[in-house]
């Protein structure tokens, strides 16, 4: 994997197709966490759990397993109408086993239009497990994106790992299945282009860590107050920025965690205040991608 460092004063001005000021994705991940797995270490990567303590992955661990399961059962119809009834799109990413195991979710979102994006085979293999075989690593991507292809009917055209746990490899490997965008890396917000060493361009679409309901919500403890204004603030400075150079915006959400009642009014707030803005992008990854490759040159070059 290589980029160029390019900060952002060396950059021409980022102009948004159809005359938009800014580009938002919300992300709406779709995970599947096996049971358990024949393994001494914790199974449950990328957040906290619900209770206290940890439990070997070979022992079932039935609150962090049937709290996961809530939002597969419950809380992503939740998002889902929220979604529907603003009008606003959702990029869904999923991992092969809820294919699997959970295909009415994903049968759900191909039939809504919304993008989806490849999310790994099951949230609990990290591909960081194969860094140093990268043969196995390349049989995860290809058992994912076979699934993929079975259960969305297309080829996957993006990538984004579980607990965004990459190797240095992963982008050489999805770019040689014919992907056309990687969503790991969190160091921009705008997108540019990744060398690999097929020659073929990615594009990075930048995820957030930070602006994300695991992190607002279990990690520093906001209400839906607090949530809201986490997710406000980050839109209104990039708002403020985009009137010079264009910006890029993510939230990253679990129907497990902003699916439960006393969560989901902060996305419905926010999904409001976006709806007062007529100059907002609103792209699937794979729309954005395919027209910065061809406009990349206009931009960092």
């Amino acid at each position: 994997m290589q980029y160029d460092f390019v900060p952002m004063p060396h950059r021409k001005v980022l102009k948004w197709p159809f005359g938009k000021r800014m580009a938002v994705i919300l992300t709406t991940n779709l995970e599947y966490w096996e049971p358990t797995k024949e393994t001494d270490r914790v199974i449950y990567p990328g957040g906290p759990g619900i209770v206290g303590g940890t439990l070997a992955g070979s022992i079932y661990d039935n609150p962090n397993w049937t709290w996961r399961e809530y939002g597969h059962r419950v809380g992503v119809w939740r998002i889902f109408d929220l979604f529907e009834e603003t009008g606003i799109p959702t990029s869904c990413t999923i991992n092969a086993m809820m294919g699997i195991e959970r295909r009415s979710v994903v049968d759900y979102a191909v039939n809504q239009g919304y993008e989806i994006v490849a999310h790994n085979y099951e949230q609990t293999e990290l591909l960081t497990d194969f860094q140093d075989d990268e043969e196995a690593e390349l049989s995860v991507i290809r058992a994912t994106l076979e699934v993929y292809r079975d259960v969305v009917g297309k080829d996957a055209k993006g990538w984004l790992s579980s607990s965004l746990r990459s190797t240095p490899n992963t982008i050489d490997l999805i770019a040689e299945e014919g992907l056309t965008f990687f969503c790991d890396l969190l160091n921009d917000d705008q997108p540019y282009l990744v060398k690999t060493r097929s020659g073929r361009e990615i594009v990075s679409i930048p995820y957030s860590s930070e602006v994300n309901d695991f992190t607002v919500f279990l990690r520093q403890g906001k209400d839906v107050e607090g949530a809201f204004d986490v997710f406000k603030e980050q839109f209104d400075w990039l708002y403020k920025e985009s009137a010079i150079s264009g910006r890029h915006m993510n939230i990253g959400l679990h129907p497990h965690v902003i699916g439960q009642p006393f969560r989901i009014r902060s996305l419905q707030k926010f999904l409001s205040y976006l709806k007062q803005f007529d100059d907002i992008w609103f792209p699937s990854r794979e729309e954005l991608a395919n027209w910065y490759l061809k406009n990349h040159e206009s931009h960092i070059s």
